[in-house]
């Protein structure tokens, strides 16, 4: 029974303090005190309690706008929707302070972070690859502009990362075409991955299939074209082969380059 009374007055005391806690915070926000709001919110945002830092700066950005806290104001807004995992704005008001308080003692990681914040909104590579490209863009402008920044070799990274996953998406992209058997579509998707990323680590799977495209297009053709096509096959088959000899699929295109070579045999002797 003892024990009891001690945990209840524990939880009531508890209780009792975070319900102080948030009145105070609600008076606070009705506050018409500024400065108290913007010393509150840096104690906020120390203490991680993000979504409360921001709300405060929030309600202060206009007021210190034009005084010496403003760029500060607008840091801390946006590490407060950084920690709270809003990508999206963080990266709005790191890219507002940057293009606003150009002598900031803020501003490198401020364009760093606008950076940083595409990176952390990138999707797999399956999806739109738009914040993609943003974050090659500005991981390679923040080390165009800080060249000797202790950052380099993380944009490096970055920038290798998101290559990584643009060359995924274009194999991606390209295969649906040969999945949903569009093999002309194929081909052409297939090869522009190719020129877009010749280092590809997808590239012996990509020439495989760009041969496979050929000689199931050809196969699938109406006869006024399948002399050419069946030719094109070929001349894919000897591109594989010459850069890949040792592969994983010679006996599927080797049944391919013999299938192609007896339709145009077979041709040749009816000439």
């Amino acid at each position: 029974m003892f024990k009891n009374r001690i945990v209840f007055g524990v939880l009531f005391a508890a209780a009792a303090v975070i319900l102080s806690g948030c009145g105070e915070y609600e008076k606070l926000l009705k506050s018409r005190d500024f400065q108290k709001k913007y010393d509150m919110g840096v104690k906020y945002y120390e203490d991680g309690e993000y979504a409360r830092a921001g709300t405060l700066f929030d309600q202060v950005a206009n007021i210190f706008r034009g005084t010496t806290k403003a760029d500060t104001v607008k840091y801390y807004q946006a590490k407060s929707y950084y920690g709270q995992k809003d990508y999206m704005m963080a990266g709005y008001y790191f890219s507002e302070l940057s293009a606003t308080y150009a002598s900031s003692v803020f501003l490198e990681e401020s364009d760093f972070m606008t950076g940083y914040c595409f990176y952390k909104q990138s999707p797999r590579a399956e999806l739109d690859q738009q914040t993609t490209y943003k974050t090659i863009t500005a991981m390679q402008m923040f080390m165009s502009r800080y060249p000797t920044s202790d950052r380099i070799s993380e944009c490096i990274e970055i920038i290798l990362e998101m290559t990584d996953k643009l060359v995924e998406k274009s194999y991606i992209s390209a295969k649906l075409y040969y999945d949903l058997g569009y093999f002309d579509s194929a081909i052409l998707a297939l090869r522009n991955s190719l020129i877009q990323y010749p280092d590809t680590r997808y590239r012996e799977e990509l020439m495989f299939l760009i041969l496979k495209s050929s000689y199931l297009l050809a196969d699938k053709s109406v006869p006024s074209k399948q002399l050419e096509r069946y030719q094109a096959a070929v001349d894919e088959y000897y591109s594989y082969i010459g850069e890949f000899p040792d592969n994983n699929n010679s006996k599927e295109a080797k049944r391919m380059y013999e299938a192609s070579n007896k339709f145009l045999e077979s041709h040749s002797k009816k000439s």
